[in-house]
């Protein structure tokens, strides 16, 4: 940080009246760091509506999107580091936990997910881990014999218990993506100072985001991933997801609507200019990109009929740019009005990194913490192949050796 600058100024412009010591503490990593934990929550939900309520026709992203979820999670709290002007002191919560704090808190939620993600990833592949233990050789050999952890028995009966154990776990996964997302809101909702977020209604806003933006994700990589592994895409499986998307699709813009309604109606003494920042200064973000192009155009995209890949893809692509603009203008726009009520503050995002400070908390590092779980999926997938299965595009059978010939 250069010198003499307090936390928040080199990035924060005042307008009108405002608090001597009033800056845009939390930055774009306050808004990156809930969009990757929802990309989390959101595709584990997606493996478990085939796991635990058996939609077959999900069948093909199962493994993918549980691969992709766990990708997504080792890089979920890397922005609150990048965010830290002491990172290195981070890890101080895990080995001191105060369960009093929910930020404290988060550790063991984040643990006991992530442990809850990676035994299912075991169960799920454990039999082709096993065959690739003896069927590969040298080093390759070696990393699948450690990830057998010992168990080798790919009998029918040991099989079946593998199934029963993915379904177990996946059914606790689903409260606990929801908690880990919804804690997140929570710790909005909470923050009495800010009147954008303090709402009872933001941990179920921001569980629905999570959802809407985690399927989306899944849908727009497993496009492209399929894609240039050169297999077929399973139709059912794509109008499957579109589905699941619009109905939770519909739930978050319902919620996000009834919360404005809220703020409008009880009128309290911030409604002034919380709704010039809603209505005028964030109007473009929140009106057009958010709820129209994020929102709307998706759903007017999915309920047309015969949704088909190329579709799907825009509508998922509209979804994330949405979400994003979503925790932009609840982290950011939450924190543009002054508690004086009579002032405003403006961000400007660091896009060029000439200094340390403007580095961690600019555009490059964003783009890198961005991009990071899709570089983990790509090496993930080299060890848990999930793009290998060939399924009929009709309807998401595994097709038998012979079909393979013949596609």
């Amino acid at each position: 940080m250069t010198e003499g600058h307090v936390h928040g100024e080199l990035w924060t412009i005042k307008e009108l009246f405002t608090y001597p010591n009033e800056y845009i503490y939390w930055t774009v990593h306050i808004a990156v760091y809930p969009y990757i934990t929802g990309l989390v929550a959101g595709a584990f939900v997606l493996s478990s509506l085939y796991h635990v309520l058996g939609k077959e026709e999900l069948r093909p992203v199962a493994k993918f999107s549980l691969i992709f979820s766990f990708a997504l999670l080792l890089i979920a709290p890397t922005p609150l580091l990048f965010h830290l002007t002491q990172p290195f002191r981070g890890y101080h919560t895990i080995l001191t936990p105060h369960f009093y704090s929910a930020i404290a808190a988060f550790n063991l939620v984040y643990l006991s997910y992530m442990a809850i993600v990676a035994a299912e990833i075991w169960f799920a592949f454990r039999k082709f881990i096993v065959e690739q233990s003896e069927s590969q050789t040298g080093f390759k050999r070696l990393i699948y014999k450690v990830l057998t952890l010992g168990s080798t028995d790919v009998s029918e009966k040991a099989l079946h218990l593998d199934e029963k154990m993915i379904k177990i776990l996946a059914a606790i996964g689903i409260p606990a993506a929801a908690l880990l997302h919804g804690y997140v809101g929570f710790i909005f909702g909470s923050v009495k100072t800010v009147p954008l977020w303090k709402t009872p209604l933001m941990p179920f806003i921001f569980l629905m985001s999570a959802v809407i933006s985690g399927i989306a994700v899944c849908i727009f990589t497993y496009i492209i991933g399929m894609k240039f592994a050169k297999k077929f895409i399973c139709t059912a499986t794509i109008r499957s997801m579109c589905n699941a998307l619009v109905f939770f699709l519909v739930i978050a813009f319902l919620l996000e609507i009834i919360d404005i309604v809220f703020h409008a109606y009880t009128a309290e003494e911030f409604w002034g200019i919380l709704s010039q920042v809603l209505f005028d200064r964030f109007a473009v973000k929140i009106i057009v990109i958010q709820w129209g192009l994020g929102m709307i155009l998706p759903l007017i995209l999915l309920i047309l009929p015969r949704v088909d890949t190329l579709r799907a893809f825009i509508a998922a692509s509209l979804v994330l740019m949405g979400v994003f603009m979503m925790r932009w203008d609840v982290v950011i726009g939450g924190q543009s009005m002054s508690r004086s009520f009579a002032g405003f503050m403006e961000y400007n995002l660091p896009i060029i990194p000439n200094s340390v400070e403007a580095f961690k908390e600019g555009l490059v590092a964003v783009i890198i913490l961005l991009s990071a779980p899709f570089i983990i999926l790509y090496f993930m997938n080299k060890i848990f192949p999930v793009f290998s299965e060939v399924f009929n595009e009709d309807d998401c059978r595994i097709l038998t050796e012979e079909e393979k010939k013949v596609h």
